[in-house]
């Protein structure tokens, strides 16, 4: 297969080397150098992450992607599509939050992971806030009968009501105040925002939030499935509560 010329160029433009690109996307040299002096197709994952770290779209660095695969539907706002939300790349919420600069919604039931991935994330998101950017956390309401549910099924010494209590503590942090309310709706499904692109968590049975199966989407046309999600994640903000602590 011919050597990948779009890819080369990227990595000369983002002045990044074969083992640059491969220990961000946590692959082995040898393999960068097959994507690009023999045009080796990447994994979805690696793909993805790979057009991250050089800020170009997967089209423009693999075409014959979009030639095998033409998306001329809704379905052309998916980035990729994962098993678990544990699947994920490593660093995409990092990168997202760090992107980001006018809108930042965090729709997960607890979102405690963040602060487990996104170093000084309390101070990022407080800095962004104070620029402007809109951030906001829709969290689970401790206090719901359905969240009591939800933590009979899942038998975990970690319950819901104390990952929504770290989280909290989490966001106190921050050096400007981030809108915090409270909701049961959203159980079963997570929506995180980030500009325009999102990430969405699905709950499968009684498997934790990182099992869901995980959708990465990116705006491309109004009313198309990213503004759907945008539009969920509204109506539950409208209808949720303010914490009476603030």
């Amino acid at each position: 297969m011919p050597r990948n010329e779009a890819l080369r160029d990227a990595l000369a433009m983002a002045g990044l080397t074969v083992g640059d690109l491969a220990a961000r996307c946590h692959v082995d040299a040898k393999t960068v150098e097959r994507w690009v002096s023999r045009g080796r197709l990447p994994h979805p994952r690696s793909r993805v992450r790979a057009a991250e770290v050089l800020g170009k779209d997967i089209d423009v660095l693999w075409p014959e992607v979009v030639r095998r695969a033409v998306k001329v539907g809704n379905d052309r706002e998916l980035i990729g599509v994962y098993p678990r939300r544990s699947d994920l790349p490593r660093t995409l919420f990092r990168d997202l939050i760090e992107r980001a600069g006018s809108r930042l919604w965090f729709g997960g039931y607890t979102s405690y992971f963040v602060w487990l991935e996104v170093p000084n994330a309390a101070a990022t998101l407080g800095g962004k806030a104070g620029s402007g950017a809109d951030v906001r956390f829709l969290l689970g309401d401790p206090a719901s009968a359905v969240t009591a549910d939800r933590d009979r099924i899942e038998e975990t010494p970690l319950n819901l009501a104390t990952r929504i209590a770290m989280t909290r503590a989490e966001i106190a942090k921050s050096s400007t105040a981030l809108p915090v309310r409270l909701s049961d709706r959203h159980i079963a499904m997570s929506v995180w925002v980030f500009d325009d692109e999102a990430i969405v968590a699905t709950h499968i049975g009684a498997a934790l939030g990182q099992d869901s199966v995980t959708l990465h989407l990116r705006r491309r046309e109004a009313g198309g499935p990213f503004d759907r999600y945008v539009e969920h994640f509204e109506s539950l903000w409208a209808d949720a509560r303010v914490p009476e602590d603030g």
